[in-house]
């Protein structure tokens, strides 16, 4: 494996379903609510699933790298910084790079259907860095699956939702 690929393994595309989901099944309720869909939104919605499942797919194998969790005897899907095929700094520059598309993204949207997004934005991020990384990762706490279903489930279902529809109707 070399240059590109690594990059592409690093950013695990397997896990997108993570992202696509949650953005479909939130354009499929604002549908069902009548929204005339904006295609575009939806669009930039899931760049901004997509960017944020990318940025906290490198963030976690930037930090379980340097924290010695992923190194070179862990079972399943070679690590990049684990196992040493690419300099942990540049796997936390590719985290911050993929996480800054994901605000970029938010920002588009945050502007056409309401700043309050901005919020939920840094919300989102922070809780993204903050699964492996930061001085009390919650991942490592046993939270990982709850953080992962409220933001990659009901956060980003709602969140598209009302991109859409310019509302939530609980």
């Amino acid at each position: 494996m070399s240059g590109i690929r690594f990059w592409v393994a690093g950013a695990r595309p397997r896990t997108l379903s993570a992202a696509l989901v949650p953005v479909a099944t939130g354009t499929a309720v604002a549908v069902g609510e009548g929204a005339h869909t904006s295609w575009w939104r939806a669009g930039v919605a899931l760049l901004v699933a997509m960017a944020l499942q990318v940025g906290v797919n490198f963030a976690n194998d930037y930090s379980d790298g340097v924290r010695g969790t992923d190194d070179s005897t862990r079972i399943g899907p070679r690590r990049l910084v684990g196992s040493g095929l690419v300099e942990a700094r540049r796997v936390k520059w590719a985290a911050f790079s993929a996480l800054a598309v994901a605000a970029a993204a938010g920002a588009v949207l945050a502007a056409v259907a309401g700043w309050g997004l901005l919020a939920a934005g840094a919300v989102c991020l922070a809780a993204g860095w903050a699964y492996t990384g930061g001085p009390k990762p919650y991942g490592y706490l046993g939270l990982g699956e709850v953080f992962v279903f409220v933001f990659f489930g009901l956060v980003a279902t709602a969140g598209t939702a009302y991109v859409l529809l310019e509302r939530l109707d609980w």
